[in-house]
């Protein structure tokens, strides 16, 4: 396989890891965000990942497969209706709806996704000394 296959496979990783972390962000900054309906209540985000197969046209015909981004979805879990007659967002009955976020959910995510992220540095690093190592090997 080709040096610029791996770069391309984990690139692609990083992309996914990178859409990870900032969905991510956006349900952990709107956790406690309140609205005076269920409908427009905040609804924690996830993204949905594909694999891309692809076969290499090389002599080995060694397959691969890169991550793709296939959309973002919204949970569909139920938000959570609250008492707060003073808040001024409340509905006629004194209510208002939280987000659906488990923020000790997005944590994991959070830290499942850096370390993704990390590995696929890790793999570019490491191509990268061994391409420095083929150049040295010329050198003799």
């Amino acid at each position: 396989m080709a040096f610029n296959r791996i770069y391309d496979i984990a690139g692609s990783a990083m992309r996914a890891q990178t859409v990870r972390l900032d969905t991510v962000a956006s349900n952990l900054a709107n956790a406690d965000s309140v609205s005076g309906s269920e409908e427009t209540a905040f609804r924690a985000i996830k993204p949905v990942f594909a694999t891309l197969y692809q076969r290499v046209q090389e002599a080995d015909g060694m397959a691969s497969a890169q991550v793709q981004i296939a959309g973002v979805t919204q949970s569909d879990r139920p938000v959570q209706k609250r008492l707060e007659p003073d808040n001024p967002l409340a509905d006629g009955d004194g209510y208002v709806y939280t987000a659906n976020v488990n923020p000790v959910e997005e944590m994991a995510d959070m830290m499942s996704a850096s370390r993704s992220f990390e590995t696929s540095v890790e793999v570019m690093n490491r191509i990268g000394s061994m391409q420095q190592g083929l150049l040295r090997l010329g050198q003799m």
